[in-house]
């Protein structure tokens, strides 16, 4: 079977597609903030096929609410096998690596992730 590769620029235009039927997706935005990916993590949520997924989600603004309103999205996508998640020189912090983390632990069928969390501050995570 062949899998076609949807790639997206900007929330609205993602937001508007055939969102049940993507199973390999490509989101690159920029300047989306906390609001912005809550917004991303809804419309994501929703794509009950998606088994392989890249978002390039850098230089966004995003805080610890987005960060783990995203993660908490990601965990409805149950068919998500793949996952590339970009979020360096965002302003998660602790308490969104956290909140991430901790989320993107329910996606039970996850078996491949790249994790970019690269940020100005040091992240301690506790074990």
């Amino acid at each position: 079977m062949i899998q076609q590769i949807k790639k997206y620029n900007n929330l609205e235009e993602f937001k508007s597609s055939s969102l049940l039927s993507l199973q390999v997706l490509h989101i690159q935005m920029r300047k989306i903030g906390d609001e912005g990916a809550s917004g991303l993590g809804s419309a994501l949520a929703n794509c009950i096929n998606l088994s392989n997924l890249t978002l390039e989600l850098s230089y966004n603004q995003i805080g610890a609410i987005g960060a783990s309103g995203l993660g908490s999205a990601l965990a409805n996508c149950i068919n998500l096998s793949n996952l590339t998640l970009d979020l360096g020189e965002n302003q998660i912090g602790d308490e969104g690596a956290s909140g991430l983390g901790s989320a993107l632990a329910n996606c039970i069928n996850l078996s491949n992730l790249t994790l970019d969390l690269e940020q100005k501050q040091f992240i301690c995570f506790g074990l």
